[in-house]
């Protein structure tokens, strides 16, 4: 009897191994050991934390040329190591950091930059501890979540700089925070063990449940228009695990737990809306996994295959859709480092046919807004705006400005060495006031 072998277009994804000329040398990835990222990327750029002797700098790469990284342009400013960092879905010179220095900053990134930038755009000033995570809105332009090890997230107007809403309801350090499909709602893992979704613009009380129950934690992310959330995290006895979720009811894992192994590196999951494939990269080890997610009758995930390679990864980070290689049939390009090396990997579905393979290549998220930043402050919600990669994308043309507040200034004001210079004049002053009025009281009593 023959076996039932699935239907799908996706069971024969796979990746080559990138050839040499294709390799980018020279990475300095920073040494932090703090679970981010560490890379994030779009058609123009491939941003990496950067390891330099002091305070916190990202290393900027053309994407579309490879060289020697000798002297890679850096944009600098932070006072500490940059924790994370993720480019802007509608304008690609857009990128935000978030670092150990309690700060986050967006950079406008001038065309042929090639020198070191240290003048943010905006400055994100709220958190009282260090801040670890930084996700844009998908939908609103302007707004962008953080997440501080203060334990609280705020929702900021890029625009002018201002903190909209703080939302206070974790008991533990943030290790992720994601938004939902039209972004209205984010979820968050946490070191507390339970994993969030809530609507900050609301404040109401979270769904929470109690995830992976491992003492490293995990993250979690929306599967799309799906309305799924998936988690990745580690088990009591430190076995690497998955779980679906239904948002609308949490009490019971649509899926899961699910062990995979006993690798001790955070997995870094990433959804592909548009192929419903998850893939897994273990921080650590040289194995990412892909699978399909497929829910009919029940929510299932199928393992397709895995990259393989004797490299651990050290960091990595997803090109949007609308910079992939439609004409070779390239599905999803990931950008990892190892070592030294920026290495890309592109995921293909063999196709023999040449044209535009429609029924891979679904319309994708455009790079335009649904709404501003101040109708989603005011409660609207909206689809993204999608675009067709047939004739490959067309860029739009939007234009962003920043109003800075006056007392925003750089970081550096806020350093401990201009604080004790302040304190020393103003010291100054004070005892030059005594002494005047020390002169006045004599001539009078005189």
């Amino acid at each position: 009897m023959a076996k039932f072998v699935r239907a799908s277009k996706y069971r024969h994804v796979f990746a080559a191994p990138p050839r040499k000329e294709t390799i980018w040398d020279g990475v300095k990835l920073t040494k932090n050991a703090w679970d981010s990222n560490f890379v994030t990327v779009n058609p123009l750029y491939i941003a990496i934390a950067w390891q330099v002797g002091g305070g916190g700098a990202v290393g900027l790469v053309n994407a579309n040329v490879v060289s020697k990284l000798d002297k890679v342009p850096l944009i600098t400013g932070h006072k500490g190591p940059v924790l994370d960092l993720e480019f802007n879905p509608f304008h690609d010179n857009l990128l935000a950091t978030v670092s150990e220095d309690c700060y986050g900053k967006i950079w406008s990134i001038p065309p042929d930059f090639q020198g070191t930038e240290d003048k943010e755009a905006q400055l994100l000033k709220g958190h009282q501890r260090k801040v670890g995570n930084v996700s844009w809105n998908p939908i609103a332009d302007n707004v962008i979540a953080t997440g501080g090890t203060d334990f609280a997230v705020k929702i900021w107007d890029v625009s002018t700089g201002d903190e909209k809403i703080n939302y206070t309801g974790h008991a533990g350090i943030i290790q992720s925070l994601n938004w939902n499909y039209d972004g209205s709602l984010l979820t968050s893992f946490c070191k507390d063990y339970k994993m969030r979704i809530f609507d900050p613009r609301t404040q109401t009380p979270a769904a929470i449940v109690d995830s992976h129950q491992g003492v490293k934690g995990g993250r979690a992310i929306w599967m799309g228009k799906h309305d799924r959330v998936f988690t990745v995290g580690f088990g009591k006895t430190s076995e690497r695990q998955y779980c679906i979720y239904d948002p609308k009811n949490l009490s019971t894992p649509l899926l899961g737990p699910a062990n995979i192994d006993n690798q001790a590196g955070m997995l870094i999951p990433f959804y592909d809306e548009d192929s419903d494939l998850v893939f897994l990269a273990g921080k650590g080890d040289g194995a990412i996994r892909y699978y399909e997610f497929e829910e009919k009758e029940k929510a299932e995930l199928h393992f397709c295959s895995q990259y393989a390679s004797n490299d651990p990864t050290a960091a990595i980070g997803c090109m949007p859709k609308r910079g992939v290689d439609v004409n070779t049939c390239e599905i999803v390009k990931l950008f990892r480092v190892q070592g030294t090396k920026l290495e890309p990997l592109s995921f293909k579905v063999p196709r023999k046919s040449d044209l535009f393979q429609e029924d891979i290549f679904p319309d994708c998220r455009g790079d335009e807004p649904s709404i501003t930043a101040e109708q989603w402050f005011g409660g609207e919600s909206a689809k993204p705006k999608l675009k067709s990669l047939q004739h490959g994308f067309q860029k739009s043309t939007q234009a962003v400005t920043f109003t800075k507040k006056e007392d925003h200034g750089s970081a550096e004001s806020h350093g401990d060495a201009d604080l004790k210079k302040e304190n020393a004049e103003l010291k100054k002053r004070v005892a030059h006031l005594e002494a005047e009025i020390a002169k006045l009281q004599a001539s009078q009593n005189n």
